[in-house]
């Protein structure tokens, strides 16, 4: 076997960049599935007179599953392989969509929409990309990591232009129709090309000078991803992770992706105009993150959380100063920078948690990952109950403002090197089982 996997070490045609390409473009799909309740909201009041909060009810929904799917699926990817959540997820994400298009009362959308796309979404997070970058790559796997977790934002891009046109032209059961079929599409890709682990194949991980034999199914899935939990969450490095992402979650897509438009609005700027520049913090965060993938291999990952919040609150302290009627230079530089910065955060989570807790680390980020949706849906309540308070945005950006600094000082607590308190800590957790 040695003499075959040395045969296969060109690492520019390793099989590992095919697995990680099919599991970003599942990625993208799932990401697009994220944009449809926000363009949905006129066309089901309009057929269905519908109030704002039944139909913001099922993205709330959505959103709270998929942050706490994630974990799970991590675990499950390890009992029954990634291939086989991957097929699961597309096809439930499809009857999700088709079966929205013949609903009729909107306790079914939430049900349809909010649990079963939520449950297939969240199947295909940025925890999926995590399982895929800790079992076939040894080397550039933040570079691999910012590349797929930049894939949902990507999916919102690439999709929201045709389906806002196709809602406009035709109706919005096209749209979904479109997307269920997108989904199905990426189905026999995901069953011909994922593979559970390199050494399916015969293969080393990219960049790996050992061959590493396949782990054996981990069983009791649920279970191990609760224990896990129960486990971390007796580490200091768990909760201080935990805080920074969930200041995170309520400084992006919590506040910004739902308030920016209403708070420039409130300054003038057409709802359109405020659409579009929300557009282009969306085309920025696909750079950023991979920018940050690449940063993470060579910087202290907690230096890059640091600074990464530390420039994000400066912007929010900003806003205020540059919110007008018209899109100007300042305007621009935020958006650019904004973007840039959203989603550089991943990486660096990814890694903290690969360094800390190994085999488990995509579970763990999993957990992550739901502080980080509950900060984002405490920020989206609590900014619309302060502006109807103080009838202004601008209490709410400087308390993120503040929140942004408190999470980059979380981020230079991390301690790579554990005192004595934090070796202890660590020591239960490797001997409670988590571990493999």
């Amino acid at each position: 076997m040695d003499d075959t996997i040395g045969h296969h070490t060109k690492d520019s045609g390793h099989r590992a960049w095919w697995v990680a390409a099919v599991a970003g473009v599942a990625i993208i799909v799932a990401g697009a599935f994220s944009t449809m309740p926000g363009i949905l909201q006129d066309p089901l009041r309009q057929e269905f007179h519908w109030s704002r909060g039944s139909i913001s009810l099922a993205a709330s929904v959505n959103m709270i599953l998929y942050g706490l799917t994630a974990p799970y699926a991590a675990a499950l990817m390890d009992r029954f392989g990634i291939r086989r959540l991957v097929v699961a997820a597309l096809g439930t994400v499809a009857a999700g969509a088709l079966l929205t298009t013949v609903m009729n009362a909107a306790w079914q959308f939430t049900l349809l929409w909010g649990f079963l796309v939520g449950l297939g979404t969240g199947s295909l997070s940025m925890t999926l990309g995590t399982t895929v970058t800790n079992r076939w790559f040894s080397t550039r796997r933040g570079l691999v990591t910012g590349i797929l977790s930049s894939g949902s934002v990507l999916g919102q891009m690439v999709f929201l232009p045709a389906l806002s046109w196709t809602i406009a032209r035709y109706d919005w059961r096209p749209a979904l129709v479109s997307l269920a079929l997108a989904a199905l599409a990426v189905t026999p890709l995901a069953y011909l090309v994922l593979r559970e682990h390199p050494a399916d194949i015969g293969r080393r991980p990219y960049g790996s000078k050992i061959f590493i034999p396949r782990p054996a199914p981990v069983p009791g899935a649920a279970r191990r991803t609760v224990i896990v939990l129960r486990s971390a969450t007796r580490t200091a490095p768990f909760w201080l992770l935990a805080g920074t992402f969930a200041i995170c979650g309520a400084s992006t897509n919590g506040i910004m992706w739902t308030h920016f438009a209403p708070a420039a609005h409130d300054h003038g700027m057409p709802v359109t105009t405020a659409s579009t520049l929300l557009a282009l913090i969306g085309i920025f965060n696909v750079v950023g993150t991979i920018a940050s993938g690449w940063l993470t291999d060579r910087v202290d990952a907690r230096r890059l959380l640091a600074a990464y919040f530390l420039l994000r609150g400066l912007l929010m302290v900003s806003l205020p100063l540059i919110m007008t009627a018209t899109v100007n230079a300042p305007m621009i530089t935020f958006v650019v920078a904004f973007g840039l910065l959203d989603l550089a955060t991943v990486p660096p989570v990814i890694a903290l948690c690969r360094t800390f807790y190994g085999d488990d680390s995509a579970i763990v980020f999993g957990w992550t990952n739901a502080a980080h949706q509950i900060g984002a849906a405490s920020a989206s309540f609590l900014g619309g109950v302060a502006r109807d308070t103080f009838g202004s945005y601008n209490p709410v950006w400087l308390a993120l403002a503040a929140a942004c600094a408190a999470a980059a000082l979380l981020s230079l607590a991390i301690r790579l090197r554990p005192t004595a308190s934090a070796e202890s800590d660590q020591r239960k957790y490797a001997s409670s089982g988590s571990g493999r």
